[in-house]
């Protein structure tokens, strides 16, 4: 494992994919989570801060927590698909102990320009929801992409099909106004797309050995909302059905900041279409050599990295291997 510390902001919507990648970020420690932002998109905004809430509380872990936006920048709000997550995002909990820590005052906007500046050039933005609050966050802060390490994005699809339209990823598709500002702002930003995200399978098989060495209630609040996952997507994915798995990609953004080199990205512009059939759809020009007479493509349109392969095998390693530490307190 990398001995580089990682500062950084999990921006999140939880939702067990993202339940998953801020249990993985508490274990490993190489990252430093300095805050997590939550935002609408797999469950309400409230319903997401609330479930970052007792998933911490859980883990016996702190971090300041912020709420973030509610709504779209520009297109109307879509209700939370209940089928996916459960009522509560985390696979219908049959119970939750009592929280009693409050999230932090400021917006999740504000935490996020604070931050930045309080660690200036050290700071990672890891997104794995829609991408609201880092809008906002730049408008409170333009010289937000100067402050930043860096900006790791989970959301797109760029040849792989999408997963709420045959071309749109469900984190861009929420909030594609925000989308498109964010990939041609000039953050040093990298965009790991469904292309990559699909290849990393989680087994339940993963989960139950984890639960079972690290008993705990974090451990098994996250093997139930795996079982949650892997039964409500066995009958639209079958390759998950066959290996009895779930979805892991918003795990891949932990794992790309601690072992890119198992990642094969290509650099280019990237735009996120608004309106539309095509409504959410990342498009990358990977033809850069062309002059194109459609507007949107000119050469001062900053580029992107897009992850596009992984080693899903070496990425579950790492993953297990965390997981299996002694990180939760009693």
């Amino acid at each position: 494992m990398s001995e580089l510390r990682h500062k950084i902001i999990l921006d999140c919507d939880p939702g067990i994919d993202d339940a998953m990648a801020l249990y993985l970020a508490l274990a490993h420690p190489a990252i430093e989570l300095l805050g997590i932002t939550t935002t609408f998109g797999n469950v309400a905004a409230p319903q997401a801060l609330r479930n970052a809430l007792y998933l911490c509380h859980l883990a016996g872990r702190t971090a300041p927590m912020a709420e973030g936006v509610y709504t779209p920048a520009r297109k109307a709000a879509v209700q939370p698909d209940t089928e996916l997550h459960g009522r509560d995002g985390l696979g219908d909990l049959p119970e939750r102990q009592r929280d009693g820590r409050g999230p932090d005052e400021r917006s999740a906007a504000r935490l996020i320009v604070d931050l930045a500046h309080a660690h200036a050039g050290e700071l990672t933005v890891l997104t794995t929801g829609p991408l609201g609050n880092l809008s906002q966050a730049l408008r409170l802060e333009p010289r937000l992409p100067q402050l930043l390490k860096q900006v790791v994005v989970v959301g797109g699809a760029i040849t792989a099909p999408g997963t709420v339209s045959p071309v749109a990823e469900a984190n861009i598709w929420h909030d594609p106004h925000a989308a498109d500002q964010i990939c041609t702002a000039g953050f040093p930003l990298t965009l790991l797309p469904l292309d990559v995200t699909q290849q990393l399978a989680l087994p339940l098989a993963l989960l139950e050995r984890v639960a079972a060495q690290q008993r705990h209630p974090a451990t098994d609040t996250l093997l139930h909302a795996a079982r949650f996952s892997a039964a409500a997507w066995a009958p639209l994915e079958p390759a998950l059905a066959a290996q009895h798995a779930c979805p892991g990609g918003d795990l891949l953004g932990l794992v790309y900041l601690l072992q890119p080199s198992l990642f094969s990205t290509q650099a280019g512009r990237v735009r996120v279409a608004t309106d539309g059939m095509a409504e959410g759809q990342t498009l990358m020009d990977r033809r850069e050599h062309l002059s194109y007479p459609q507007p949107g493509w000119e050469t001062q349109i900053p580029r992107i990295d897009v992850a596009l392969r992984v080693d899903a095998g070496a990425a579950l390693a790492l993953i297990e291997q965390t997981w299996l530490r002694d990180w939760l307190t009693a």
